[in-house]
C-alpha cells in the first residue's frame, strides 16, 4: 500500500536543466515512477538522449531546446502544455568568485539564471497547474533544487548562496499561497554531488578535501540519493509536507 504513493503514473512533470547532471537523473527516476516527462535543456544532443532512454520507460516524453532566461520562450513552452503536475525546477549554475571579487556581470547572470528564471519558471507552472479543474484533488508538488547553500555560507559562494537562500525564501511564501490549490512546494539541498558541473571543482585536491572534511557521512552525494529524494516530494507519499527542505547533505549542516 504504502509504495502505491510513489507511483506517479498519469501525472505530467516538467524538469529544467534536464540535458545532464541532476536534472538528468531526476527526469529518469521520475519516468522510473511512472510520469510523462516534458523536459527542457539548452542543448539537443543531450536532450534526445534523456528522451531515448525514457521512452524505454514506457511513458511519454517531450523535450524542448530553450533557455530558461528567455521568458517568452519558456512562457510559450509551458502555456502549450494541456496540463503539469509537477515541476522540478532545477536549471542553475555557479562561478565561484571571491566576495571582494566578483564581478557586476557573474553576479548579474546568477542572479538572472539561479533567481529570476526560477521564479518566473515556478509562476508559469503554478497558472497552468491552477487551470486544472480538479488540483485540489490531485494536488501538484514543486520542487526548486536549491543547495546546503542555501542554509549555511560557503566560501567563494557569497552569490551562489544569496540565490540559493532567495529560493528558499521564494519556496516557503509560495508553499503558503498555494496550500489552498493543494499545489505543494518544498527544495532539495544537495552537498556537493558528483556530477559533470562538480567535477571541475573536484579536480582541486586541497577544495576536495576540506569538503569532505565538512561531511560528516565522509563522502559526495550520488545523482540517484538526490533524484531518489526529489521523487519522494513529488510524490503522494509526502502529500503533508510543503514550504520546507529536505537536505541531503551528508550532515553538513548538522554542525
Amino acid at each position: 500500500m504504502y509504495l502505491k504513493k510513489y507511483n506517479l503514473k498519469n501525472k505530467i512533470a516538467l524538469v529544467t536543466g534536464a540535458g545532464k547532471g541532476l536534472g538528468r537523473a531526476c527526469a529518469i527516476a521520475l519516468a522510473e515512477a511512472g510520469a510523462n516527462l516534458l523536459l527542457v535543456s539548452r542543448t539537443k544532443k543531450d536532450l534526445d538522449q534523456v528522451s531515448r532512454i525514457i521512452k524505454k520507460l514506457k511513458v511519454k516524453c517531450k523535450s524542448y531546446v530553450c533557455d530558461i532566461t528567455n521568458y517568452s520562450e519558456i512562457k510559450e513552452i509551458i502555456n502549450k502544455q494541456n496540463k503539469i503536475d509537477i515541476l522540478i525546477n532545477n536549471a542553475g549554475t555557479n562561478i565561484p568568485e571571491h566576495f571582494t571579487k566578483v564581478k557586476t556581470t557573474n553576479m548579474e547572470f546568477l542572479v538572472k539564471v539561479n533567481t529570476v528564471a526560477a521564479f518566473n519558471i515556478a509562476q508559469l507552472c503554478t497558472l497552468k497547474m491552477i487551470q486544472t479543474k480538479n488540483r485540489k484533488k490531485i494536488g501538484g508538488s514543486i520542487i526548486n533544487m536549491s543547495s546546503q547553500m542555501g542554509h549555511v555560507g560557503g566560501p567563494i559562494r557569497s552569490v551562489y548562496n544569496m540565490n540559493k537562500h532567495g529560493l528558499e525564501g521564494l519556496t516557503k511564501g509560495m508553499a503558503i499561497d498555494l496550500a489552498k490549490h493543494n499545489i505543494r512546494v518544498n527544495t532539495v539541498c544537495p552537498t556537493f554531488v558528483v556530477t559533470p558541473m562538480t567535477k571541475k571543482f573536484l579536480k582541486n585536491k586541497k577544495f576536495k578535501r576540506d569538503m569532505l572534511n565538512n561531511i560528516p557521512l565522509g563522502r559526495f552525494a550520488e545523482m540517484s540519493e538526490i533524484s531518489s529524494a526529489v521523487v519522494f516530494l513529488a510524490s503522494d507519499a509526502a502529500s503533508m509536507i510543503t514550504g520546507t527542505s529536505l537536505l541531503v547533505d551528508g550532515g553538513w549542516t548538522a554542525k
